[in-house]
This record gives C-alpha cells, sequence and structure tokens, in this order.
C-alpha cells in the first residue's frame, strides 16, 4: 500500500480540516484506498457541501408529488397510475475537456437516473452554454458536443424535444451541458435505492468496469487551470447501445419482484452507488472486488471504485432470484455478477484477491461529509434605469431583424434537426422544437406533458433573486402559454467558485428566489443537480440556474401553438408594460453593451404570474385563444415577429406605445406577460379586466409582411430567412466538412 503523504492528500481534493475528520472517523491513517473513496464521496460534485444548507430551503411537496430530492430522480403523480420521473444533470468539465463522449455520457447518465427508478424515458431536454463564437474552441465545442447529444439519445430512441442555446464570453474557458430526462413509469411500482435485508445479495449489471472516468467527480468539483486538456482521462467514454441493451433488461427484471434496490453508477461509479445505497437503508456491505467484471487488466481496488465506466447498475436482489436475473441479462447480452452482500455492520468491506483492502463506516461517508456554511455577500442593486436613458435604434425593424438572428435570438434547427424529435410517435405537432415548450403525449392517452428549460443569466448576474425568480417563472409561462398546467421542476444550479464570497452570494440569491417562486406558483422542485467551480484561472460564467419545467394537460386536442393561427385575428397583448429596459436582450445585443453595464433586472411579481398564468391557460382550454407565446427576450417586437416566423404569417401591429418611447415599448422586458391571438378580442379584454388584468388588443394577423406602425415593414420570409441563417452559416465551416 502507498504512504498517504501531505502531497497524495492536496491531489486528492482534501482540505488540512477535511483530512483530519478523516483521520478522526477511521482512529487511523487510511491507505490509498480508503482515501480515494473519502476523496470522491466528499467532492463538490457528490456532497453538495456548499449548497445543501441553502437547498434544503427549497420548497419540495405537494399534493402530487410522489417523490422529491434525495433520490435519483424527482416523481410526479399525474393520475390513471401514471408517473412522471425526471431530472436534469450537468456534465460542463467533461464537455469542454472532450465535447463529444462528455456530453454523450451526460445523456446517458440522466437517462439511468430516471430509468433506475422503473421509468421508461420518454423524453430528452438540453440546456447549453458557449463562449462567444469568435472564441477559437467555440465551433469545436458546439460541433461535438451537438453530435454527442443526438448520438446517444437517437440511439436510445428517446426524442430530444426542447432545449435552449445561448453564447457568452463567460463560457469561453467553461462550458454549460445541462442534460434533463423525462420519463414515464407505474405509479404503483417505483424502485428506490435504499437497501435492505441481512444477507440479500448485492449484483452488478451491464458494462465491464475499466479505467476511464476516475476521479470524474474530483474534477467536476474544481475550477480549470492551464492544464485542463491533461484531465482527458477524466471524462467518461459511453455506448448508447449498451445502454438501450441495459434499460430494457431492467424495464423487465422490474416487472418480476426480484428487486429490492437499485442504483446506477454515475459519479463516483461503483463508490457512490454502493455507499449511498447502504446509507439509505441503514446497512453494511461486504463486497468482493475480484467478481467486479473488468474489461483492463491488473485493475487495483482504487481504479474498480473510483471508476466512472457508463452503463452499469448496482442491486440489491431477493435471495434465491439471482439465477432468474441473471438469466435476464444474459439474454440482453450483458454482464451479471454477484459481488456482495449486505451485512448488520454499517460498515464497508472490501476484498480483493483474498486481503482486506477497506474497511469504513458508511454513514460518515454518505452523510457526515462537511457542510459548509460559507461566506457570501449579497449582490449589490443597480441603479435604476427609465426607457428615457436608452437611446432609440437609427431603425427599429433593422433592430428587431438583428436580434432575431444573432447568435442568441437565431433559430436553432441547426442543433436540434439532429436529434430524433419524433421517435417514439408521442411528440406532438403543436409540440415539436422551436416553441415554448415540446409537447409529448402520454401513450395510448389523450393526456400530454409539456417540458421546458429555461434561464436568463444576465438578470441572475444583475440580481440573483430576480433572476432565480424569473427562471422558475419563464417556464411556468411557457407551460402555460401551451395551454398545459405546470406541476414542478428540476434544477441545474450552475456557479463559480463558491469559496469567494460574491459567488456564494449569487448562488445564495438564486436559491432564495426560485424558492419563493415555486412557493408563490405552487410549483415545487422535485430535483436537482448544483455544479460549482465552473471558471477558468478565477474567471467565473454568469450564475447560471438553469430551470426544467414538467407541466400536464388533460386533453391535447385543447392545446394551442406559438404561431399565429388565421389571417384576420385580433392579437391580444395581457400584461402590463412599463417598458423595462434593464438587463434588455435589446441593450446586450443593439447596444452592445458589457453585461456588467445594462442595468437591473426586471421585477418578477409573482403573484401577478400567477393570476395572469391561470387566467391565460383557463382561456386556452376554454377555446377563447387560438395561439399564446410568453414574452421574454427582446419584449414584445420579439415576441410578434415569432409568432410571424413560425405560422408564416404577417401582422399589423398599433402603435399604442404612449407616453413611452416607442422602442421601450417594443423592446422593454417587462414580466407576466403573453401574446395571444382570438376571435373574439372584446370578449377576452372584458374577461381579463373582470379579473384584474391588462388586456390590450394591440393588432390584426394580416397579410405576409409584419408591420409596426411609426417603425415600417418587413417581410415576414426575409425576417425567416435572417432568423435560420446564422446557425447553419457559422457551423459550416472547412473543420467539419
Amino acid at each position: 500500500m502507498s504512504v498517504i503523504t501531505p502531497e497524495i492528500v492536496k491531489e486528492h481534493g482534501f482540505t488540512e480540516d477535511e483530512y483530519q475528520m478523516v483521520l478522526d472517523i477511521l482512529g487511523h491513517e487510511p491507505n490509498i484506498n480508503e482515501l480515494g473513496i473519502f476523496s470522491v464521496m466528499w467532492s463538490e460534485h457528490c456532497s453538495y457541501k456548499s449548497s445543501k444548507k441553502w437547498l434544503k430551503t427549497l420548497p419540495t411537496e405537494a399534493p402530487w408529488v410522489i417523490c422529491g430530492p434525495g433520490e435519483n430522480a424527482g416523481i410526479i403523480d399525474v393520475g390513471d397510475n401514471h408517473a412522471i420521473v425526471f431530472k436534469m444533470e450537468s456534465h460542463n468539465h467533461p464537455s469542454y475537456i472532450e465535447p463529444y463522449q462528455g456530453a454523450a455520457t451526460g445523456v446517458g447518465g440522466i437517462m439511468r437516473d430516471v430509468f433506475t427508478m422503473g421509468a421508461r424515458p420518454i423524453a430528452n431536454l438540453n440546456a447549453l452554454r458557449f463562449g462567444v463564437p469568435e472564441h477559437e474552441k467555440t465551433r469545436h465545442l458546439v460541433h461535438g458536443v451537438v453530435e454527442g447529444i443526438g448520438g446517444y439519445g437517437n440511439c436510445m430512441g428517446v426524442p430530444t424535444v426542447a432545449g435552449e442555446c445561448e453564447f457568452h464570453t463567460s463560457y469561453d474557458g467553461n462550458i454549460l451541458v445541462n442534460a434533463m430526462c423525462v420519463g414515464l413509469a407505474q405509479a404503483d411500482n417505483i424502485f428506490y435505492c435504499a437497501a435492505a435485508g441481512i444477507g440479500n445479495p448485492v449484483v452488478y449489471v451491464g458494462s465491464k468496469t475499466g479505467r476511464d472516468g476516475i476521479h470524474g467527480a474530483t474534477m467536476a468539483s474544481a475550477e480549470f487551470t492551464e492544464d485542463s486538456e491533461e484531465k482527458r482521462p477524466t471524462v467518461q467514454v459511453g455506448d448508447p447501445f449498451t445502454e438501450k441493451l441495459l434499460l430494457e433488461a431492467c424495464l423487465e427484471l422490474m416487472q418480476t419482484d426480484a428487486i429490492v434496490a437499485i442504483q446506477d453508477m454515475g459519479a463516483a461509479g461503483l463508490t457512490s452507488s454502493s455507499f449511498e445505497m447502504a446509507s439509505q437503508g441503514g446497512v453494511g456491505i461486504d463486497m468482493n472486488l475480484d467478481n467486479v467484471p473488468q474489461r483492463e487488466e491488473n485493475m487495483t481496488p482504487y481504479e474498480m471504485m473510483l471508476s466512472e465506466s457508463q452503463e452499469r447498475m448496482l442491486m440489491v436482489l431477493k435471495p434465491g432470484k439471482e439465477e432468474m436475473a441473471k438469466a435476464i441479462f444474459e439474454k440482453w447480452e450483458l454482464d451479471f455478477a454477484v459481488i456482495g452482500e449486505l451485512t448488520d455492520t454499517g460498515r464497508m468491506r472490501l476484498f480483493h484477491r483474498g486481503e482486506q483492502v477497506a474497511d469504513l463506516p458508511i454513514d460518515p461517508l454518505a452523510e457526515a461529509s462537511p457542510e459548509y456554511d460559507r461566506p457570501w455577500v449579497e449582490t449589490p442593486q443597480r441603479a435604476p434605469l427609465t426607457p428615457a436613458d436608452v437611446a432609440a435604434p437609427d431603425d427599429i425593424m433593422d433592430a428587431l431583424k438583428r436580434l432575431v438572428s444573432g447568435p442568441n435570438g437565431c433559430s436553432k434547427r441547426w442543433i436540434w434537426e439532429q436529434y430524433d424529435h419524433m421517435v417514439m410517435a408521442d411528440t406532438t405537432g403543436l409540440g415539436r422544437p422551436g416553441g415554448d415548450a415540446a409537447m409529448v403525449r402520454i401513450h395510448g392517452t389523450d393526456k400530454a406533458l409539456a417540458l421546458t428549460s429555461d434561464v436568463t443569466p444576465r438578470y441572475c448576474l444583475a440580481d440573483p433573486v430576480e433572476g432565480g425568480r424569473q427562471a422558475v417563472a419563464e417556464t411556468y409561462r411557457n407551460i402555460t402559454a401551451t395551454g398545459a398546467k405546470p406541476m414542478a421542476i428540476t434544477d441545474n444550479m450552475n456557479f463559480g467558485n463558491p469559496e469567494r464570497p460574491e459567488i456564494m452570494g449569487q448562488f445564495v440569491g438564486a436559491v432564495k428566489g426560485i424558492g419563493e417562486a415555486c412557493e408563490a406558483l405552487d410549483y415545487p422542485v422535485v430535483s436537482g443537480n448544483v455544479s460549482l467551480y465552473n471558471e477558468t484561472n478565477g474567471q467565473g460564467i454568469m450564475p447560471t440556474p438553469t430551470i426544467g419545467g414538467v407541466g400536464l394537460i388533460q386533453d391535447v386536442d385543447h392545446a394551442v401553438g406559438m404561431g399565429f393561427v388565421g389571417q384576420g385575428e385580433s392579437i391580444v397583448l395581457i400584461g402590463e408594460t412599463t417598458g423595462h429596459m434593464g438587463c434588455s436582450q435589446y441593450l446586450a445585443e443593439i447596444e452592445g453593451r458589457d453585461v456588467n453595464d445594462l442595468g437591473p433586472a426586471p421585477h418578477v411579481d409573482l403573484e401577478l404570474e400567477r393570476k395572469t398564468g391561470d387566467f391565460v391557460r383557463d382561456h386556452i382550454l376554454g377555446g377563447l385563444i387560438t395561439a399564446c407565446h410568453d414574452l421574454s427576450d427582446g419584449g414584445l417586437a420579439v415576441g410578434v415577429a415569432e409568432m410571424a416566423m413560425k405560422s408564416g404569417l404577417g401582422a399589423d401591429i398599433k402603435d399604442l406605445s404612449g407616453e413611452l418611447p416607442l422602442h421601450a415599448w417594443l423592446f422593454g422586458e417587462d414580466q407576466a406577460r403573453y401574446l395571444v391571438t382570438t376571435t373574439a378580442p372584446d370578449r377576452l379584454i372584458q374577461a381579463a379586466e373582470a379579473a384584474g388584468l391588462t388586456a390590450t388588443n394591440i393588432g390584426m394577423v394580416q397579410g405576409q409582411d409584419l408591420t409596426i406602425e411609426g417603425a415600417g415593414r418587413i417581410s415576414v420570409k426575409g425576417l425567416t430567412d435572417a432568423h435560420e441563417g446564422w446557425m447553419p452559416e457559422y457551423m459550416a465551416h472547412p473543420d467539419f466538412e
């Protein structure tokens, strides 16, 4: 065994105080296997030591929540014995180092989180953030990440139905790849990870263990430096065809009564899965590493326990069920091995070649990891910015065209056309990529799920509390705009180094805002992921708390899309417009202001969000609203343009700016607003006023041009060509021919 030197301790990511805790728990110096296990279990990525104090404040319960945070994924009840299992997780660091495999294994890992609970994955989403387009690595990273996501999801036969992609210089050295999976299970047949039954066999299934991904969890818990390229060996390698076999084998076994507990081997592999199962069940495990299926020769206990090889599961079976289970996995051409048994010791004992190579108490590693109340400072409030403070563009229609055709406002069709979004045949016509939310039918029923992900990092940088509220409210509006009822969220908290008080303050503020919004909107958090240390050489990303939302519509035939439906229909703006220009896309893209010079984020009135959302949803389901689109980036003008481009139909918009500058009325980003079309505008407006809401008839669907009174005219086809053109042109590069 290696002698544990201070250098080895430091290489494993321990502070002096943390290593002293290890010594206190063990009562002796650890061997290298024990040190490695402590290292990954106490890494930020696995233990959430900087964030769990704050995550505990989030609202996680509702009558329809079956399982909240703490398991592999969250679960909600949508009736008729249907349970929806979902979670979002990051694979940021691996995707920067090796974009194809990093993104692919991120998708594979999140799907295992879902099907380990007994759910068949029915939809994938992703939220991507890259550096500026002109950065030397950006095009390469976009290409690899998109290919990795598409390659894995398509091979698994799971549709990738929605997502987002933005570019900003803060992600130049640290991209974000957040993958979300949604699965369908029987509410009365859900599987959990708590091991039970002393003497029960612990079984390894799936792919063989190799040396890929060792210390991946530790790498994900540190910021990048100049030598990050040398970390390629810590990136896992995925095989979607094997995962497809693993999915089918697990679901087949789940139709029997053989499984007591099941856990996928994700971050920290065999270590985290075994410790979490034992800790949840209050038991111990004796494990014989000689029985672990290995694809490389002479693997050490350290390597086997820390490997993050993909497509592997750990199970506890009922005694006597081993042969039946083995037959299923061998039929699917997968490895099956009994590698241990449950004990009443509360300890993890590892054996290799006849020797005991580790003996560790389980709960101190799984539950008693360090918990930090890190110092934090509140993000300073920015000075107010009035509409009069923002100069008008020389040409409003040209500004609009630039907003919808730039890197952040353009169509991301180039991305989603590489994903199979129609496989399984349950993605609805209105719910295909490019709308407010994807819609996926619950197979064989009239019900459908509305799925979306969103966050506006520039809002979160300016005001983490308002930014957190807005991210939740934006997904709430996206789902509502289809006619679906928002049910629950998953979150992916992407931040910089929490040891810097200003970064920790961003995290604390965002959690506060998310919690307030979830509480007010009756929209609980059921799962999530924290990704910290997203920075390179001390330069952090913008705070990016991505929110994934799931909603339900009982009859998908009542859903609406965002595209205009018919000539002559009225366009009604629901919600109050003050022309809030702070943190607007207009300032960022048209004026080209630095992200720190955008003014304050818009205020999110949560009571108004709920009241407006309920009104819009009721009148979609009641048939009074024929199309609906929530307003966000780019404000009213971009919202109208997107509805026009989606349909190919034009619109005449009246100048109802009143005392506001016209450009502030058009490009302001006030919240709690929707654009809708209707054949009965007076009736809709009267209903809105009766509900205490502002509703204004701002124009009509008409012709093939978009005309804005006082601003000019542009053909919808010309706008669409510009909107669709940027991404393919950018990616049409000699590197990829």
